[in-house]
């Protein structure tokens, strides 16, 4: 058994090993490559965070999903720097609005030059990535236009707020699913697409990516509480403390509202008030780690794992197959 990508996922097979190792390697100098400006602090702060490292999760899926097709066909390492770029920006962006100072275990962007630069970083990679795009061909450039705009429709609608009388908890699952989940679809749909794959096995792909794709950020929600910032490669917390509703805050503020229970209320009300205090969002944390909406945000987090692995079902019995499983395995590992 040999080890590739995040997470530590195993591939069982030496040829796959070797073919989706190379294609990292071919991403990733394909990434610092696209982040090379000719002015030397634009090239600096572009590949801060590529420099930084990160899973390439969506790089490993390109190249997962190329293996029901010609894996070796030439736009397969292009896409898969695209979706990488894409969410690079993203973070960039992400962070100035959650006032970040920490990513991938490195100051973030913001913390180190300022919001301007950090806004600025971002739309320089959203650039280089519709250039690549481009050589990629119309239906490319179509499908990330679509993903781009489910992407930051996501970001609105969680900053919105549900509507009166919408389920706060399906609110967020749909701002994920833009957010997270349009992007990782992009991942599973490019590279089964650019192998020239079936139609039938793009579309299983790109559903399967939809929906590791929520699985993945429900993972997320769960170690931004339980986890240390080792573990995470950011500060722990950093949700509640910018006030953003993740899966187990919601899965509280529903048992409180429907049990009353004097302890969740008060739960609720130390969320609800000033967390910039490094002790009292300690005290928070400390709390939501041993309360049962936690576990709750887990069980919801291995029901999507669950749901994307059963999609792969009609798909060919292959030592790619497996690594697509295991990708849910791990994804739910991920949240403990």
């Amino acid at each position: 058994m040999t080890v590739v990508g995040p997470f530590g996922l195993s591939v069982r097979d030496q040829a796959l090993e070797t073919d989706v190792q190379a294609g990292l390697a071919a991403v990733e100098a394909g990434l610092l490559e696209a982040t090379k400006s000719e002015v030397p602090f634009i090239t600096e702060a572009a590949q801060h965070l590529v420099r930084a490292g990160g899973k390439r999760f969506r790089p490993l899926l390109v190249m997962l999903a190329s293996r029901f097709g010609d894996p070796y066909a030439p736009g397969i390492v292009p896409s898969a720097v695209v979706v990488e770029l894409t969410h690079l920006a993203t973070l960039y962006h992400d962070d100035v609005m959650d006032e970040a100072d920490v990513r991938r275990g490195v100051a973030s962007a913001n913390a180190r030059w300022g919001n301007s630069v950090a806004v600025l970083t971002g739309d320089f990679l959203f650039a280089r990535a519709s250039h690549i795009l481009a050589d990629l061909g119309p239906e490319a450039v179509r499908i990330q236009a679509e993903a781009f705009e489910r992407l930051v429709t996501g970001q609105i609608l969680e900053t919105a707020g549900p509507r009166d009388g919408r389920d706060p908890v399906e609110h967020y699952l749909d701002v994920i699913a833009g957010k997270t989940g349009s992007l990782i679809a992009v991942s599973g749909r490019f590279g089964a697409l650019m192998s020239g794959a079936d139609e039938s096995v793009v579309d299983i792909l790109t559903q399967y990516g939809e929906r590791l794709g929520t699985a993945f950020q429900l993972a997320d929600d769960v170690l931004d509480i339980a986890s240390d910032s080792h573990e995470s490669g950011k500060t722990p917390g950093t949700d509640l403390r910018e006030g953003i509703p993740t899966l187990p805050v919601l899965r509280l503020r529903e048992t409180a509202a429907r049990d009353g229970n004097p302890d969740d209320l008060e739960l609720v009300r130390l969320l609800d008030g000033d967390l910039t205090d490094d002790a009292g969002l300690a005290d928070v944390l400390a709390r939501l780690r041993v309360h049962p909406a936690l576990e709750q945000a887990r069980r919801d987090t291995i029901r999507y794992a669950q749901d994307a692995r059963a999609t792969l079902a009609p798909l060919p019995e292959c030592f790619a197959k497996s690594a697509l499983e295991e990708l849910c395995d791990a994804v739910v590992h991920r949240a403990g």
